[in-house]
């Protein structure tokens, strides 16, 4: 008989005490497994890896929640700017690709965020070599949509598929009438993509409501570029050359836009966009349009990894620090009650370690016990913790996408869970070797006449 096999019968013997100090351990080890792997999570989710935009251009205001609101969808956007300026920046010599964005709706069913923006978005990678799949045809026709994989899971949609859209969130806002069709399935990315629907920006355009009102948006304009105000006939005769040019849309005749398919030209001075999407030609050029911006009073230039590391950095990190602490002690004040467990019992087992003794066993081996013991209630509280730690994360994926809109993997694994078992068994031997000098200078003749 070995060793463990030896060590594992007399843990038996004390079972209820075993499995409680096991369990101790095992919880201790859940809660650092689960800390590990969701702010893995968040790492690679905030990082170069997810996002393949040298720059986000939106309108002046916080860089972090520029970023949450266009590249994760969850928080509001700041502000828009004139389509205008998306077309300035387009021009640029030192941009490459220019992608416009337009936010602020949601699905009527789930309330999955509603991005509006144009066919060359899907032609750039979503990360770093990854393109986007897609089942189905692109952007033909101006309502028409792609849909992200969990969205048409959740939904149970499907190529064909009508939808609307909900403006102000989709339990309290106004239902739009018109309907968009769905043209294309998004593959799994395991990102924000998967739960946001994509509708062409021409149809966005031609919702009710997505445009300014036409005087209002001459204005606004002209304000933003800092260009004179029109004003009295100068105006008017503005928004009646615009007005002759593409006519007049009553978005408020509900038999008009009461079905889908209705399209007409919008002129560019009443389209806005939420944000815009740049890769630029090189980092340095990311880096002078970004200052450039920055000085600026009309908008901002933000790399969208720098903001989500400052987060990490100030806010995430010191949480994951008190936590890895926290459950350190926890393991650690286990590790004491293995170690209480195993050395009160000592004085009952004097009798058993010296027949052991008096049959041929060796101090040595005696010690070697009672150090097996230890360790295997510190490992396999381990091993239990680990399975329960992944579970943990397992279940509670599916709830903090729901709420913070984030997308979990959960079946990601931490580098660091490796480091946790050489450090159980060191914590192990280290309990295990009083109660174990013990038991090697059990007296053998005192304890058979005791």
């Amino acid at each position: 008989m070995n060793l463990a096999t030896i060590a594992w019968k007399s843990i038996r013997q004390r079972g209820l005490a075993s499995s409680l100090t096991a369990l101790s351990v095992a919880l201790g080890v859940m809660l650092m497994v689960a800390v590990l792997v969701i702010y893995g999570i968040l790492q690679s989710t905030f990082s170069q890896r997810a996002i393949n935009y040298d720059l986000i251009v939106g309108a002046k205001g916080d860089p972090l929640q520029l970023v949450l609101s266009t590249v994760y969808h969850i928080s509001p956007p700041i502000e828009n700017l004139p389509y205008r300026y998306y077309l300035d920046l387009k021009k640029d010599p030192r941009v490459s690709v220019a992608i416009p964005v337009a936010m602020g709706d949601t699905t009527e069913q789930g309330g999955f965020p509603i991005v509006g923006t144009v066919p060359e978005f899907f032609d750039m990678d979503y990360a770093p070599k990854r393109p986007f799949m897609v089942k189905g045809h692109g952007f033909r026709r101006d309502f028409d949509a792609y849909i992200g994989d969990r969205v048409a899971r959740d939904n149970g949609w499907g190529l064909g598929t009508k939808l609307k859209l909900v403006h102000g969130g989709a339990e309290t806002g106004h239902v739009h009438n018109e309907e968009f069709e769905v043209v294309g399935l998004l593959a799994p990315t395991g990102t924000p993509h998967d739960k946001t629907v994509y509708v062409n920006l021409q149809g966005f355009y031609q919702i009710q409501g997505h445009d300014k009102p036409l005087k209002e948006a001459i204005e606004r304009e002209r304000k933003f570029f800092g260009e004179p105000a029109l004003q009295g006939e100068e105006l008017k005769d503005e928004v009646t050359r615009i007005q002759k040019k593409y006519g007049v849309h009553d978005h408020d005749a509900a038999d008009e836009h009461g079905h889908h398919g209705h399209s007409h030209d919008l002129p560019e001075v009443q389209k806005e966009v939420t944000a815009i999407l740049l890769q630029c030609k090189s980092p340095i050029a990311a880096n002078l349009m970004s200052g450039e911006l920055k000085k600026g009073n009309q908008g901002q230039g933000v790399n969208p990894i720098v903001p989500m590391q400052k987060l990490l950095k100030e806010f995430l990190g010191p949480a994951q620090s008190l936590l890895l602490v926290m459950t350190s002690l926890i393991i650690l004040v286990s590790g004491i009650g293995i170690f209480v467990s195993i050395y009160n019992s000592m004085s009952a087992r004097r009798r058993e370690i010296a027949i052991m003794r008096a049959l041929g066993a060796q101090r040595g081996t005696v010690l070697s016990i009672i150090l097996a013991e230890s360790i295997i209630l510190c490992v396999g509280g381990g091993l239990l913790g680990l399975l329960l730690g992944h579970g943990l994360v397992f279940a509670a994926a599916p709830i903090a996408a729901a709420k913070t809109g984030l997308i979990i993997d959960p079946r990601a694994f931490s580098p660091y869970e490796f480091v946790l078992f050489p450090v159980l068994f060191a914590i192990g031997a280290l309990v295990g070797f009083l109660p174990g000098m013990t038991a090697y200078r059990t007296d053998v003749a005192e304890s058979l006449n005791s």
